[in-house]
């Protein structure tokens, strides 16, 4: 039994919304914006991609193809490529029957992704033109590729970490922002306050790649350092809103820099999107084993 593609797109909307709703700093959000950008772009990538996206009838590389082309020329600027690029596997892992729990369900589709997928995916890049894009010596993407997504992946994996999560499983997102998310959730019963504490704890963690292709190290340890003082205010604070004024003061300086953590930020509402398709599998399951469904409530 699998999901209806209605509830795969309430589980991608409902992910792509929290993510503006959601006060990150140096992001774009409906607490500020920046970079050129306001929150209804965000909205607006993301109801226009959905139906690709979540299409059971596309193959992987024409739900990314579709879905962050249909968005590039909705609001006229990349607002969504790495967030697609993500959430496509997901969505297509989604669809695959007794091959196991989400992630491994995942691995299969990543592992079966072919060259045809890659020049969709080449092909959507070079059309959007994402931050910081350069070239490379192994199969640039101005060029068509000669291998599959995710060798292809596997080479960019040390500059891009949306292609290094490809080549490693979802690490990030499984490993580090999930277990997040939830301790998030248990410690200020809010999904707003679970989804900061995410993207803080992941770019204090890793380096974000947007900021790097296009700064190199220059900001890194700052980066670090204000996010290592924010993750210690979350975890002293029963109330997290008494913060807030913190994190303006961040949001304003990155700003001001032209610091934006895009691709912490598409791992994150990759993390979000997880946590729904995982929670509606297991309420489908529960349905199909004759037991009772409890209500999902994101």
């Amino acid at each position: 039994m699998q999901p209806d593609v209605e509830s795969l797109k309430r589980a991608y909307l409902e992910a792509c919304a929290l993510d503006v709703e959601s006060f990150k700093p140096g992001n774009v959000s409906v607490h500020s914006p920046g970079h050129d950008m306001q929150a209804e772009d965000f909205i607006q990538s993301a109801e226009v991609s959905a139906p690709y996206v979540c299409d059971p009838d596309l193959s992987l590389g024409e739900k990314i193809y579709h879905g962050a082309v249909s968005s590039f020329e909705a609001v006229g600027c990349n607002t969504n490529l790495g967030i697609v690029l993500l959430a496509a596997p997901l969505m297509e892992a989604v669809h695959r029957e007794g091959e196991g729990c989400l992630r491994q369900r995942l691995e299969h589709v990543l592992r079966r992704a072919g060259r045809e997928d890659a020049e969709w995916v080449y092909r959507t890049i070079r059309l959007v033109q994402p931050g910081g894009l350069g070239r490379v010596e192994q199969q640039d993407v101005h060029k068509a590729p000669s291998v599959t997504l995710l060798e292809a992946m596997k080479l960019a994996k040390n500059h891009d970490r949306v292609a290094y999560n490809y080549t490693f499983s979802y690490e990030d997102i499984y490993e580090r922002a999930i277990p997040g998310y939830h301790n998030g959730v248990y410690r200020w019963g809010d999904e707003h306050w679970a989804t900061i504490f995410v993207f803080v704890t992941l770019l204090r963690q890793i380096p974000d790649t947007h900021i790097e292709r296009k700064y190199g190290k220059r900001f890194t340890g700052m980066i670090q350092a204000e996010m290592e003082r924010l993750e210690k205010a979350l975890f002293k604070t029963a109330e997290p809103e008494k913060i807030v004024s913190e994190i303006r003061r961040v949001d304003t300086r990155f700003k001001k820099a032209g610091i934006n953590p895009g691709t912490t930020a598409d791992l994150t509402v990759a993390s979000l999107l997880a946590v729904r398709l995982e929670k509606l599998m297991a309420s489908i399951d529960r349905k199909g084993s004759g037991g009772v469904a409890g209500v999902w409530s994101p």
